[in-house]
């Protein structure tokens, strides 16, 4: 069974701390709340590879981690730079007014709630469904298009009404 869960860390840890980076705008938050999650995870494995989508179990721990987490101020503070995501990721040429766009939308996604940043995060980073976030948040399928609608609105509103910044999928990538 260990051998089980090795293979799965092996295989999808990159993906999942992209997926904590995101949602954290942190990588070393991502990279405690990515390893407390695991670890949790390792424990109750035999329950967990059981399951039809282990994988969206997993993501759906490190989302009740992160929005749970006890370090509400650490959560709070926004990497300002540019490699957050590019240090773990194989990195693209971007201009550097691309870039200047992309901190700005992540600044503002940072300032978002919890709910409705982990809403946006889910929805335009790993393409999940309202019903998939639903279960990821443990909300009903309206009350995450009621998080995404409120969240895109402030996003809309914190951009000034300009139309020319990056869209929401390009901010977290």
């Amino acid at each position: 069974m260990r051998d089980r869960f090795d293979d799965f860390v092996a295989q999808r840890l990159d993906r999942l701390l992209r997926y904590a980076t995101a949602l954290t705008c942190d990588p070393h938050l991502a990279q405690d709340i990515v390893q407390e999650t695991l670890l949790r995870a390792q424990h109750r494995w035999a329950r967990i590879v059981g399951l039809q989508a282990p994988e969206s179990y997993v993501r759906k721990m490190i989302t009740n981690e992160f929005l749970s987490w006890r370090r509400r101020k650490a959560s709070r503070n926004v990497t300002a730079a540019h490699s957050t995501l590019d240090a773990i990721g194989t990195p693209t040429a971007d201009p550097a007014e691309h870039y200047a766009e992309r901190d700005a939308m992540r600044a503002r996604i940072a300032a978002l709630p919890r709910k409705q940043r982990a809403a946006i995060v889910l929805r335009f980073y790993e393409d999940c469904t309202d019903a998939e976030i639903a279960e990821a948040l443990g909300c009903s399928a309206g009350t995450v298009r009621s998080h995404i609608s409120r969240a895109l609105s402030t996003l809309r509103a914190a951009e000034g009404g300009r139309r020319r910044g990056l869209p929401v999928t390009e901010a977290l990538s």
